[in-house]
């Protein structure tokens, strides 16, 4: 598995797949042509699809323009085999010449979730990220049952496995998404008004923090909960800075759920921080064996891996066992299994932003049942991560960030 730096990126919303990616893979391009004319730039399937929404044109234009002029070709009924999310980057020439050169260093790449790029290996076109991927792997185990037993036989936590494999400044980047995260809750916390977007979405996180205060303690609680969840998720919806958590989409539930945690009980930032490389272990090893994209397997491989992974920091904070860390992670992806990515008008807002709120008192659930539990249970978290990918791939392409089904239709 890659390093967690991979996972955690702390870059603007609205989009780790739409956004993101394709902002990053322009600016690979552009460095390799600064020669061009112009350039031209092809998006496939769902990253046409909703890439307007997304915000993907801008994104790709800025990191382009300042080269060559940028023309975009949409084409959201062209699905690439190997990922929905497919571009082609080509240099255009401004002889016949030229085309022909152009043709043979034209670039098609994936934006395969949470801000990272893949190429196809079978296709013939030039490479420009690394072998296998864009980074090494520091991780030899790439299953939760393989990680759990080194744990279980040299008593350690999963934090301790990421301190194992890491190189040592693991800890000060991994500050450093704490501090952007601890950063997009304030500062969603104290906007007001209405998103982007032709929706006109009234933002809501002041307004729940402000009720908050005035519940009994029991129901304050979960109110802050909701409050911290949606001021990062409109913070992405507004093109603000997020951490991908394990994608912009899903934002807000690993951050409402640690700002909850780390204010209303507090844990000091070191132990925030081990829970945080905890939530890491297992938003790789869904993004290893399965997706984090909504394009490739619906809202379960986003929100739902988010879920997973604040279930286990939350278990990790409250003193949970390695088996009963993986049982709670278990149950936040376990039920959220089927999820479909229906974006309304391809924007992340509706129902993205609400699915954040949910997800993050879903994941507190999921830290209680476990922690009343010996951690021993049926079904594992591996097995969890098989069926999620299957169950995606089953899922027509319409309920997959294509904006053509389920409550994008309303």
């Amino acid at each position: 598995m890659k390093s967690l730096k991979e996972l955690f990126k702390i870059g603007k919303g609205p989009s780790s797949s739409h956004t993101m990616g394709p902002y990053k893979a322009a600016k690979i391009f552009a460095e390799r042509h600064p020669e061009a004319n112009s350039f031209e730039v092809t998006l496939y399937g769902s990253l046409a699809a909703t890439g307007k929404g997304h915000m993907t044109d801008v994104a790709i234009t800025e990191a382009l323009s300042s080269v060559a002029p940028v023309r975009i070709v949409w084409e959201p009924t062209v699905f690439l085999p190997y990922h929905p999310n497919g571009m082609k980057f080509r240099v255009c020439g401004s002889s016949q010449a030229e085309e022909a050169v152009s043709d043979k260093s034209a670039w098609t790449v994936f934006s395969v979730g949470g801000g990272a790029l893949e190429e196809d290996p079978s296709l013939t076109s030039c490479s420009l990220l690394l072998p296998h991927g864009e980074s090494a792997e520091p991780y030899a185990l790439n299953t939760l049952s393989d990680i759990l037993n080194w744990c279980q036989h040299h008593g350690r936590g999963y934090w301790e496995y990421v301190d194992e494999c890491e190189d040592s400044d693991i800890w000060d980047y991994l500050m450093e998404v704490w501090q952007a995260m601890k950063a997009s809750v304030e500062r969603g916390i104290d906007r007001e008004g209405a998103l982007p977007g032709p929706l006109n979405l009234p933002r809501k996180a002041a307004t729940y923090y402000v009720k908050a205060t005035g519940y009994k303690q029991s129901l304050q609680s979960r109110a802050l909960v909701y409050a911290y969840a949606l001021a990062v998720s409109e913070e992405n919806a507004s093109g603000g800075t997020i951490v991908t958590a394990p994608t912009c989409g899903s934002s807000g539930v690993l951050p409402g759920v640690l700002y909850h945690l780390a204010k209303g009980h507090g844990f000091s930032d070191t132990r925030i921080l081990h829970a945080l490389a905890t939530a890491g272990v297992f938003g790789n090893v869904v993004k290893q064996n399965a997706s984090i994209s909504g394009a490739d397997v619906g809202c379960q491989g986003e929100v739902g891996v988010a879920c997973a992974m604040a279930s286990a920091a939350a278990c990790q904070l409250f003193g949970g066992s390695p088996a009963q860390i993986e049982y709670a992670a278990e149950m936040g992806l376990e039920h959220h299994l089927g999820m479909t990515c229906d974006p309304m008008c391809g924007l992340v807002q509706i129902p993205c932003i609400e699915r954040n709120a949910f997800a993050a008192t879903r994941a507190l659930d999921s830290n209680l049942y476990a922690a009343f539990s010996d951690g021993k249970h049926r079904v594992s978290f591996d097995q969890v991560v098989r069926v999620m990918k299957q169950t995606g791939h089953d899922l027509p392409s319409l309920y997959k960030e294509t904006a053509e089904g389920g409550l994008a239709t309303i």
